[in-house]
């Protein structure tokens, strides 16, 4: 297999940035390439070419994440520093602990950003091995108890610093001194003031506040000074004397100087918002939750990653369920330099080693020693070269475990911007975890077990809002479309794993329980339909809270009881000398609500069970749940459940103490208190850009995914394809509101009207459904949580008087709400009367039809009735000009005061920037603009208008009928915003952006 480049030099040329390889031993050197400035052109660089000039700017990195464009600025990602973690099979399993964003505009911007990230990247090396270290940094390595690291000779150290002797053994000796220690909840809330005393610093501290923005995002904070000393809303001080060298103010100066490398004369959205997303960038790649290794494949679990000797490349190999950076890295895949790209996982790796005595008579008292620093892990495993090195005696054996949690980049993100199931099955939050147990040698002679299950969000559509301590779940579209997307999610689980046993963890009662009613409901009718291919699932309700109360989270052993048998069936895998003498049959799927604390208690019980049946396989019984010594084993666990809850919710995981400890006491509910506070904040501020951010970084959305935010402070969950939930509605609509068999629907469209009818501008508006039929327009209100016709408005074709279309701008708010080419509907003017209809569901048979009733309430029920008919005007004006309504003299805030006329509004949608999906037949294509979409809805209403009066040629005379011409211009819309929304809008961006 060809092997990636462990190093390389990133040097800023005239034409472009260079990758230069080095040369390592036993792996065939790269050729260096060439990223053209402006164009991003990727080229290989051969001897013939001119010689690079030796002064021009460089920077070592160890590898490269990829590169990503938004509006007229390119940026490549390469890691600088990383720390190892772990080995596996021999190969060191690193994390990134820091990446380098050099802008790809041109020479003069990347030499600035190289050579300002090699001065921090010494300066915060000196820092760390002369032990001068700011606040900031102290309490960040205090959190930071579970992202560990360990440098093993000059190839780990750090690319651009040279240190001595004494300084490499300072520096390993902070390294491990930091890395996988157990804290008791005493030392974390008193000594450390754990996650409630930061909670206290932020209020009452401006360096708290800075500190804390390094913690958001789901991630760790580890990058020193590098969030608070660069945010605009955060003052520094006033005349306070900093020190300039620092490693915080020079990590200030590098975000200064990366931010002014956009490119100028852009004005669009995303240029504005460049400096938010640089930092948010660094702040995710650089959070130590992204691991990688050069020849192992950690993405696949043991039994799924055996291609030893195969020649294609790593990327090929990987699984893209947890390839990260596959979108970011596709210019080098595409360009077929897939060597310079590190294939990234997001999730947690750790290991310890312990010596068991296999003579012991004492379950509770095997085990005789442990190695939980990663230096002696490592360390072990490099001495152990075979069978007889790992045991210490006749009497005893080491082993080592290995857990890894692999992080899925389908549906990813923050807590409460991310529940639930999409379109494709794929569920938030979802976790693949392994626990692997082997001898510290890997030798082909010992047994290798591995024992995997999964975490995931509950598959159905709902959403909680994030403005709750305690947010109940809103359950959204209808039991069909739930249903579809709940067995599409166990198809996939089902393909992968085999059987399928689920734990659910809510509660039985309260807000709660609705949901996980539901999950059951549907449980029960995908079984009856056979399972998924004969394969039925298992469903175990298991009510954490009720049965936990009072601490007591030793009950947990109730499901494991429950839970055994179909445990026991599904097995472990087992290799032994490259073969598989067993291979586990099935998966439990875990899951609370958020998918972290409750269900990282379940999932250790779990793993703690596995453990001790396949050291039992080995001759060895040990009793992990009474044994004092095992407390390394919890911490473990701990550490993973922290990590995947910075991923998801911004904190480590509540209920850690009894993770760690297994034990639980009111140290530990104070904890958790500050913990839930901390979540809130994130939740409220934090979260909503960061969103935005990974959904592009990963290529879920387009950069379009900014204008979204900055008008809207959020970005839209791609969780349905918006295609397929317009085209669902289009069909429901037309199925239930025609009436009349002889009416040729000719076309339907989904767009945006104001809430209450014959207004231009009443907020908010609604997405409507538009029905046209050689006979009749209709405007149907749409349920779209429901996917129930709420109501409608049969317009006869012969009552439309005319169609004006135009630029259509109803708040001028963001700069996207200003684009004239986007802001753009039409209005039809149309006489009321008799010929026209309204409907409207409602829970009984009032024949009322109110002017509410039209305006959309959702949530109607069942129940149809005729409106209420207005008499048609006695004589109909002769004259077509004094007919018409003009618009240019209404109010585009009130109702049109012509009491002859009436008008429908539509505005066509602004396109979504989730990024373009193809169905499973290729029918998917880009959507119309929103220019084109009016021009479309518009001449087929003119057509049929044409062809029912008969005025000769049905596109000519028709589309005479429709005028051009402002519906609400951009002048009047800026007169019409008010001092409020503009001071709300503002205040707003002030906390989110």
């Amino acid at each position: 297999m060809p092997g990636i480049v462990h190093k390389l030099v990133v040097i800023a040329a005239v034409e472009g940035l260079v990758l230069q390889p080095s040369v390592l031993r036993n792996q065939r050197p790269a050729s260096s390439i060439q990223i053209s400035y402006k164009t991003n052109r990727i080229v290989s660089l051969d001897e013939s070419q001119p010689e690079i000039n030796r002064n021009s700017p460089s920077l070592e990195a160890h590898g490269i994440v990829g590169l990503f464009t938004v509006a007229s600025s390119s940026y490549l990602i390469s890691i600088s520093s990383r720390k190892q973690v772990a080995q596996i099979r021999g190969h060191p399993i690193f994390v990134v602990t820091g990446v380098a964003l050099i802008p790809l505009s041109s020479q003069a911007d990347a030499k600035k950003v190289i050579e300002q990230s090699k001065s921090n990247l010494k300066k915060r090396a000196n820092a760390t091995s002369t032990g001068v270290l700011s606040d900031s940094d102290t309490s960040d390595e205090e959190d930071e108890h579970s992202e560990h690291g360990y440098t093993s000779g000059a190839e780990h150290d750090d690319p651009t610093v040279s240190l001595t002797p004494e300084q490499k053994d300072s520096q390993a000796a902070d390294s491990e001194g930091s890395g996988q220690k157990s804290s008791s909840i005493v030392q974390d809330v008193i000594g450390r003031k754990g996650q409630y005393g930061r909670f206290a610093e932020r209020w009452f501290s401006k360096k708290g506040w800075s500190v804390e923005r390094r913690r958001t995002l789901g991630l760790s904070a580890n990058d020193v000074g590098e969030a608070g000393a660069t945010d605009p809303q955060i003052p520094d001080g006033a005349g306070k004397v900093e020190d300039q060298s620092s490693p915080a103010n020079t990590e200030k100066q590098e975000q200064v100087d990366l931010a002014k490398t956009a490119q100028p004369g852009s004005s669009t959205v995303a240029d504005s918002l460049i400096p938010k997303l640089l930092k948010t960038a660094k702040l995710l790649f650089s959070s130590n939750s992204f691991y990688f290794s050069y020849e192992y494949d950690i993405t696949r679990r043991l039994g799924t990653n055996d291609a030893k000797g195969n020649a294609m490349p790593l990327h090929k190999s990987l699984d893209p369920l947890f390839f990260w950076n596959r979108h970011l890295g596709s210019p080098f895949l595409d360009a077929g330099q897939h060597a310079f790209i590190v294939p990234l996982m997001q999730g947690f790796i750790g290991q310890r080693a312990f010596t068991v005595n296999t003579e012991s008579s004492d379950p509770e008292r095997a085990v005789t020693a442990v190695k939980e620093s990663v230096g002696e892990v490592i360390e072990l495993q490099n001495n152990a070269s075979d069978a007889k090195d790992f045991r210490a005696s006749p009497k005893t054996r080491d082993f080592l475990i290995t857990l890894i949690s692999r992080r899925s980049v389908l549906r990813p993100g923050l807590r409460y911007l991310r529940r639930g199931v999409d379109h494709d099955g794929n569920t938030a939050n979802t976790v693949e975890t392994e626990q692997i147990l082997s001898d510290p040698s890997w030798t082909a002679s010992g047994n290798v077990h591995s024992f995997t299950q999964i975490r995931g969000s509950i598959p159905l559509y709902f959403s909680q809002s994030p403005y709750s301590f305690k947010p109940v779940p809103v359950l959204q579209h209808s039991y069909e479309t739930n249903h579809a997307a709940f067995k599409r999610h166990f198809t996939s689980l089902v393909d992968r794993y085999g059987g399928i046993q689920i734990a659910l963890l809510v509660d039985k009662q309260g807000g709660e329980a609705k949901i996980g009613e539901e999950y059951e409901k549907h449980t029960a009718e995908l079984n009856k339909e056979n399972g998924i291919n004969g394969t039925k699932l298992g469903f175990e309700w298991f009510d954490f809270h009720n049965i936990c109360r009072g601490m007591k989270f030793e009950n947990v052993s109730i499901l494991m009881e429950s839970l055994g048998s179909k445990l026991d069936e599904f097995g472990t895998t087992v290799e032994n000398g490259g073969k598989f003498n067993s291979n586990q049959s099935g998966i439990l799927r875990t899951n609370c609500m958020d998918c972290l604390d409750r269900t990282n208690v379940v999932q250790s019980a779990c793993g703690q069970r596995a453990l001790e049946q396949q050291l039992k396989s080995e001759g060895v019984t040990l009793d992990l749940k009474t044994d004092l010594t095992t407390q390394w084993f919890n911490t473990l666990w701990a550490d993973n459940g922290d990590a995947i809850s910075k991923q998801y919710s911004s904190t480590a995981a509540l209920k850690g103490d009894y993770t760690r400890t297994r034990k639980r006491d009111y140290r530990g509910a104070i904890n958790d208190f500050g913990l839930t506070l901390s979540r809130y904040f994130n939740n409220i501020v934090n979260d909503y850009f960061s969103q935005a951010a990974i959904d592009f970084l990963v290529g879920t959305v387009t950069d379009r995914v900014f204008s979204e935010f900055e008008s809207d402070m959020m970005s839209a969950d791609p969780a349905m394809s918006m295609r397929k939930l317009r085209q669902n509605a289009i069909d429901t609509s037309s199925r239930i509101v025609i009436a009349d068999q002889s009416e040729e629907l000719v076309g339907g469209w989904t767009l945006l009207c104001p809430r209450e009818p014959n207004t231009l501008r009443t907020f908010p508006f609604e997405e409507v459904v538009l029905l046209v039929t050689n006979a009749a327009i209709y405007a149907v209100r749409f349920d779209w949580n429901m996917e129930k016709v709420a109501g409608f408005e049969r317009i006869d074709i012969r009552s439309v008087v005319g169609i004006r279309k135009g630029v259509y701008v109803t708040s001028t708010l963001a700069a996207a709400q200003t684009d004239e080419e986007r802001n753009v509907g039409f209005v039809v003017r149309y006489r009321p009367g008799e010929r026209n209809v309204a409907r409207v569901n409602t829970r009984s048979l009032s024949t009322v039809v109110t002017e509410t009733d039209l305006g959309g309430e959702s949530g109607r029920k069942e129940g149809e009735e005729e409106g209420k008919e207005e008499e048609e005007e006695a004589e109909m004006k002769k004259e077509k000009g004094s007919a018409e309504c003009d618009l240019d003299g209404a109010s585009s805030q009130h109702k049109i005061e012509s009491t002859e006329l009436k008008i429908l509004a539509f505005k066509a949608p602004v396109s979504k920037a989730v990024a373009a999906r193809k169905n499973s037949d290729g029918s998917e294509g880009p959507e119309p603009s929103e220019k084109e979409m009016v021009r479309i809805v518009c001449e087929e209403i003119g057509r049929i208008l044409g062809s029912q009066r008969k005025l000769g040629a049905q596109n000519d005379e028709g589309a005479g009928m429709i005028e051009e011409g402002d519906i609400i211009s951009l002048d009047e819309a800026r007169r019409s915003t008010g001092l409020l929304e503009q001071l709300g809008h503002s205040l707003k961006k002030l906390v989110w952006a």
